[in-house]
């Protein structure tokens, strides 16, 4: 079955969905089939602006390569994953656009011309639009940046949903590789990330959004749940680009990282 066709006049969602490990490409997991028919239920967009947390940057940048490669930026995992590629067409005008967008809220914005989909994007587009015939251009994260900082990066985003342009932003609402490792897909879901992952679901859904930026200090073991922050700063464009916020997915992969997925509409 197609999806279904998006009129270029149509309001589109922004959305934040897990990428996993590498291997939720090929996983027999809740996930992997939520974004399978992820691509059905909300239609097919004119092109994506996806915001991975595997592309950090000191300012923001954007990809303008017409025809990026596939990148294999991780070690270790199953040969097969090395074969797979994501032909998707890139998109120089949406870039363009995108530059436009942010520098009329004061922002900086880079082109990047050689610089392919890393898995955080092609892992999550390749179940979602297996078809790759849309176009895709990259937006980078700055993690040393402020969380306030990517919400106005969603905000001046914002203009592209009315194109029919879906924000796709791809990382993890919760992501300690520390306790990663050594862990089966299915074990039991840590009390320290689950307690995280339901306040941020609730957080979500009823438009907290002070508390959300302020999540360092308000978030259940916020630390322990994002050593780092890349993985969770593309939620905050999202966020700043959407609506009403509602849950689309809920799961756990390896009893550690939540796979909850959201939608602004």
């Amino acid at each position: 079955m197609r999806q279904k066709e998006i009129s270029m006049s149509a309001k589109f969602p922004a959305l934040f969905v897990p990428h996993g490990a590498p291997t939720l490409i090929i996983d027999d997991c809740p996930t992997r089939s939520f974004l399978m028919g992820l691509g059905k239920e909300i239609g097919r967009p004119k092109g994506i602006v996806c915001i991975s947390a595997h592309w950090t940057t000191a300012e923001p940048r954007v990809t303008m390569n017409p025809q990026p490669s596939t990148i294999y930026d991780f070690g270790g995992f199953p040969d097969e994953l090395y074969s797979l590629k994501y032909p998707a067409p890139g998109s120089p005008v949406l870039a363009k656009q995108v530059q436009t967008l942010l520098q009329k809220r004061g922002m900086t914005c880079d082109s990047d011309m050689a610089r392919g989909y890393d898995h955080g994007a092609w892992v999550p587009l390749m179940l979602i639009y297996p078809d790759a015939e849309i176009p895709v251009i990259q937006l980078s994260v700055q993690p040393h940046l402020s969380v306030q900082h990517h919400l106005d990066m969603g905000k001046a985003l914002q203009p592209l949903r009315d194109e029919g342009v879906l924000i796709l932003a791809s990382g993890s609402a919760t992501h300690n590789l520390r306790d990663f490792f050594g862990r089966r897909l299915d074990d039991p879901i840590l009390p320290y990330a689950q307690e995280f992952a339901e306040w941020l679901k609730s957080a979500v859904q009823e438009g907290r959004t002070d508390e959300l930026l302020d999540y360092v200090n308000r978030g259940p073991h916020a630390s322990l749940n994002h050593p780092t922050p890349e993985h969770f700063l593309p939620l905050f464009v999202a966020l700043g680009s959407g609506g009403k916020g509602r849950i689309l997915h809920d799961a756990y992969t390896y009893g550690i990282l939540s796979m909850a997925a959201f939608s602004w509409e």
